[in-house]
């Protein structure tokens, strides 16, 4: 079995903040489990990418809010690599349709890819994450559970998504903090998106979002990236619990 210093699965690492967060952490002492749901050429590339830098990788898709998912990508870091130590959780998407339009099986949707899926892989992760001496959750989180009418645009079933695996993260940090694992959620703003990815505005949506923010200006995967690369850092061994917000100061309206 290979010496790692960790073994980290990102979820949601094809593309934007997942891709940017591989970038980020790749490195000779990091293994590195690598997600989507069906973009096979995105990702193979972001793996490609990250053996450049010196990681050891492999590559799972599949839909986490499909049952039997969260558990089998866990299993397949074991089976791969002989240990989990780190999660990303950053599998998600934005709806921006209001009451009356998004439906009951709309806010199911939502949860079950978000909420569910959080739930579903740190349970799984649990025992190798207490087996770890750098055990590590993060959980990417929006703006949209925090800021409402940003625009005048709200996102009622991806708010409650975003706030309820919040919630689970908060909880799940106090009952793995003696056992030295944290688990931190980082909260992105209106963030730049890859060439064709799906995106909650368009045109000149995104001149007016960048308005929105105090900084006059959007996040760039590469700084939520760098928050959650910290977060997973030896740095931040005594930082759990908390909500990290990147997003050119949108949450201070």
């Amino acid at each position: 079995m290979a010496d790692f210093d960790r073994v980290v699965l990102v979820t949601g690492a094809a593309s934007g903040i997942g891709a940017a967060t591989v970038r980020a952490i790749a490195g000779p002492g990091t293994a590195l489990l690598l997600h989507t749901r069906r973009n096979r050429d995105g990702l193979e590339a972001v793996a490609a990418a990250a053996g450049q830098a010196g990681s050891q990788t492999a590559i799972e898709l599949g839909d986490l809010a499909d049952a039997g998912v969260a558990e089998a990508l866990i299993q397949s870091a074991i089976g791969r690599f002989g240990r989990l130590d780190q999660l990303v959780s950053n599998a998600g998407y934005a709806d921006k349709r209001v009451f009356g339009d998004a439906d009951a099986s709309d806010l199911r949707q939502s949860l079950a890819t978000i909420t569910e899926s959080f739930f579903a892989l740190a349970t799984a992760a649990l025992p190798h994450l207490r087996a770890s001496q750098w055990g590590r959750i993060v959980a990417v989180s929006s703006f949209v559970a925090h800021s409402i009418g940003v625009n005048d645009t709200i996102f009622p079933v991806s708010a409650a998504a975003k706030a309820g695996m919040e919630a689970l993260a908060r909880t799940l940090a106090y009952q793995l903090a003696q056992d030295g694992v944290t688990v931190n959620c980082v909260s992105p703003g209106y963030t730049q998106k890859d060439p064709g990815a799906h995106a909650a505005v368009a045109g000149d949506g995104w001149r007016l979002a960048a308005e929105a923010a105090p900084m006059k200006t959007l996040v760039g995967p590469e700084d939520v990236a760098a928050a959650i690369a910290f977060m997973l850092g030896r740095d931040a061994a005594r930082i759990t619990g908390q909500v990290l917000h990147v997003d050119a100061g949108l949450s201070l309206g």
